[in-house]
């Protein structure tokens, strides 16, 4: 099967997806030349890129199993890429066969992918639906048959608002995801930190200007923002390779210093009352 067959009809293999550049950092194979591109020019201003990409999807499965731990049983994974493994419902199912979870992605080829993923998975369902469209997330038949919004709920934005540009407002979207949450809800969130190495912050910015796949790189105090109304868990917002690390997990052995590629995450509770 040759790389073009694995993208559906209609999908332009001349502009680069960030699932599918997150899929080649990862060691997937859905990815054309053109993400392969934009990944080798990550990867040669922050040869730590893929450590990080590999750090990001632990944060991930971590943070998904300390919530199914508390007794939350709804994920909705916004932004959620391309299948990889452990995927967000084998992680929350390992603890609980009753976990439900949304997949939702704007690119076509994540579409394809989990609607084959999932064909026989019940209380699972795949969204193609774009996150800067928060209320149409939440109208999806398939999101409102599936989640209970009365009942908390954890919604996913790993590694995704940074492809959110300041005038699309990213704040924006994470409140209107808030307000439709019950109380013990969650927001596991991470995001590419302004701290990053500025040569590797603007081989991407030039790799990937004006395609979906354009990045903004946030300071500390702009990534806390995102938070508001929710109360960050200890050990609050750190680089995802530090969150809450079992004893029992290799660590992912970063490149000595500073990382050229910051990636920082928390996990936050709805604040009530």
């Amino acid at each position: 099967m040759t790389e073009l067959e694995r993208v559906p009809p209609g999908v332009d293999p001349s502009v680069p997806s960030s699932a599918r550049v997150y899929d080649y950092l990862l060691g997937g194979k859905d990815h054309v030349a053109i993400d392969r591109a934009v990944a080798e020019k990550l990867l040669a201003a922050a040869p730590d890129a893929r450590l990080v990409a590999r750090a990001n999807r632990l944060f991930l499965v971590r943070a998904v199993r300390h919530l199914a731990e508390q007794g939350v049983r709804q994920f909705i994974d916004i932004g959620a890429g391309i299948p990889t493994s452990p995927s967000v419902h084998e992680v929350a199912r390992e603890v609980s066969p009753a976990c439900r979870v949304i997949y939702v992605d704007n690119d076509p080829v994540v579409r394809m992918h989990a609607q084959v993923l999932l064909a026989d998975a019940p209380g699972v369902a795949s969204v193609q639906a774009d996150l800067r469209r928060p209320a149409d997330v939440l109208a999806d038949p398939h999101v409102t048959g599936l989640i209970d919004f009365d009942q908390p709920v954890v919604v996913l934005l790993v590694g995704v608002l940074h492809f959110v540009m300041d005038e699309e407002d990213p704040a924006g979207i994470v409140a209107a995801f808030r307000r439709r949450m019950a109380p013990g809800s969650h927001v596991v969130l991470s995001h590419a930190m302004a701290e990053s190495d500025p040569e590797a912050i603007a081989q991407l910015i030039l790799a990937t200007a004006n395609t979906p796949a354009q990045s903004t790189f946030r300071t500390r105090a702009e990534v806390m923002a995102l938070f508001a109304g929710f109360d960050l868990l200890e050990p609050g917002l750190v680089p995802v390779q530090d969150w809450r690390v079992p004893g029992d997990e290799e660590p992912i052995p970063l490149l000595e210093g500073r990382p050229h590629m910051r990636v920082e995450g928390a996990v936050a509770r709805l604040r009530t009352g």
